[in-house]
Formats: C-alpha cells, structure tokens, sequence
C-alpha cells in the first residue's frame, strides 16, 4: 500500500483510503478529527469492537444499519436492551450479527453510564490517557511509522477492562484514537489539515 494516493480532485491522501467514494469521504470529513461528545465516542468505540477481524469499510458501509438498530448508540436506551433485543439485533442482516459483539455493546453502554457517572464525561477520561505532548507528535512520515497499538493505547485499555469494558484490547483503542482525533495519524502530505484536540 502506498503511504499516500492522490485522487482524481488532485489531493494527496493516506494510502490506506484508496479511491472509495465512501472510505474517501471518511477518511477528509471524519477520520483524525477530534470528537467530544460521549454518545459520538461511544458509538466508534462499539464500531471498533464490531470491526475486529473485518474491514473498516464493511463497518462503515453497515453503519446506517448500526446507528438504527442500536438506537444512535444512546447509551441509556442501549443499556436497557434485553434478551428480546438481543434476539432482534442477531437477526438484523444490516448490521454484524455477532452474539459476543452484540452483547458486549449493551454492556459497554451501562459502563459507559458508569464511567461518565464517576469521572464527568467519556471524552475527558479517555484524553487524560494520551499526553498533549503526545497528541501533538509529529505526523508520520509513512504508513510504516503508524503503530498498532502505544503504551498510551494499552494504558486505556487495562483501565476500560477493569471497569467491565469487552472488545476494547490495545489495537481497537488505538484505532479509536486515531479516528475521533485524540492523536493525528494523517500521513505527512496528506491535504488534510491537522485539527487541533480540545483539551
């Protein structure tokens, strides 16, 4: 894969976009642009989990689908979901329909009502894992020089398992990461302009 593919506007991206009109549209509007609201960051971190072992493109093409069926990834209504709704999502063929997943994103909603309870808002806690110093690094030079997962990555995640939190190792935390702009993975010479985390 090339560190970086120009398309047919002219523009330098990340290699890893290729030339989808969807994965395009992702990667210059959404991917590494900071996010603050809880139910947004909830929802990539059950995308995340439901990624595990597919494509982010098959996630992104089913994500209507997601967002439908899980309720816009509210998670007061997700964490009241019972076995009916369980029932009801395994046989949904718009989203994944993997019992574990499935089950692990209804828990995940009553941690992350849990977790917001005791420290004020998923946005906060999760920044406070990855340094300004860290945040602000330098973009990679190449596809090469992004990492699968950092200390700051398993750092989170030792602290979302030990609150109950399922489908988030170090890998999925730090594909998190980079996607809802807590650290900025563009490639150096993608056109994308580097945003700047609120902290």
């Amino acid at each position: 894969m090339d560190d970086l593919v120009t398309g047919a506007d002219g523009r330098a991206r990340c290699g890893w976009c290729g030339t989808d009109p969807l994965y395009v549209a992702y990667h210059d509007d959404e991917w590494g642009r900071p996010v603050t609201d809880d139910t947004r960051l909830f929802e990539k971190l059950c995308l995340e989990g439901f990624q595990a072992g597919l494509s982010w493109l098959t996630i992104l093409r089913k994500r209507p689908a997601f967002r439908a069926a899980f309720a816009d990834f509210d998670p007061a209504t997700v964490a009241a979901f019972d076995d009916a709704d369980v029932e009801r999502l395994l046989g949904d063929a718009g989203i994944v329909r993997h019992r574990g997943k499935i089950t692990a994103a209804i828990s995940n909603a009553a941690r992350a009502l849990e977790l917001e309870a005791e420290v004020g808002s998923l946005s906060d806690h999760v920044r406070s894992f990855v340094p300004a110093e860290v945040a602000g690094a330098p973009r990679p030079a190449s596809l090469a020089e992004v990492p699968a997962s950092t200390p700051e990555s398993t750092a989170l995640s030792r602290d979302l398992k030990r609150r109950g939190w399922r489908f988030v190792g170090p890998t999925t935390v730090y594909a998190f990461l980079q996607a809802m702009g807590v650290v900025d993975d563009h490639v150096d010479g993608c056109w994308v302009p580097r945003a700047r985390d609120p902290r």
